[in-house]
């Protein structure tokens, strides 16, 4: 009975933790991606990037690789130098998330919308990154 009462007590915490991960609900994965972008690093940026994942900087949309995705966001970084960033909405459902900040970068705005996923509750990835302007 004791057992029980044991299996009980954290059967709860089990189930959200199959859904989420221990570990996602105590870290934020924009709080690196974030910086990355606010700073302009597209080499680190792309260790975040998922194998394949989608790029769109300025309505020109890219399926591609994670070194061509780096290499993407190096010439957006080299056009347009970033200055500031931040998030301005974030949300998830299990593995998913995403996030939505305003980029200030090379005297211009832009929205940033990011998507991860946690795929097998291995570690977030960028599945797709958007970039538009602001008018």
């Amino acid at each position: 009975m004791n057992n029980l009462l044991k299996i009980v007590a954290i059967a709860p915490a089990l189930f959200m933790g199959l859904c989420s991960g221990a570990a996602a609900q105590d870290f934020d994965v924009f709080t690196p991606i974030s910086k990355y972008i606010r700073v302009g690093d597209a080499e680190k940026l792309s260790a975040w990037f998922a194998d394949n994942l989608e790029v769109t900087v300025i309505s020109k949309v890219n399926d591609s690789s994670r070194n061509q995705a780096r290499q993407i966001m190096k010439s957006f970084f080299s056009a347009y130098s970033p200055s500031a960033f931040d998030i301005t909405h974030q949300a998830d459902k299990c593995n998913m998330k995403y996030a939505v900040g305003i980029l200030n970068a090379g005297g211009e705005r832009f929205v940033v919308t990011i998507f991860v996923n946690n795929r097998s509750n291995e570690a977030f990835q960028i599945q797709q990154l958007k970039i538009e302007r602001v008018e």
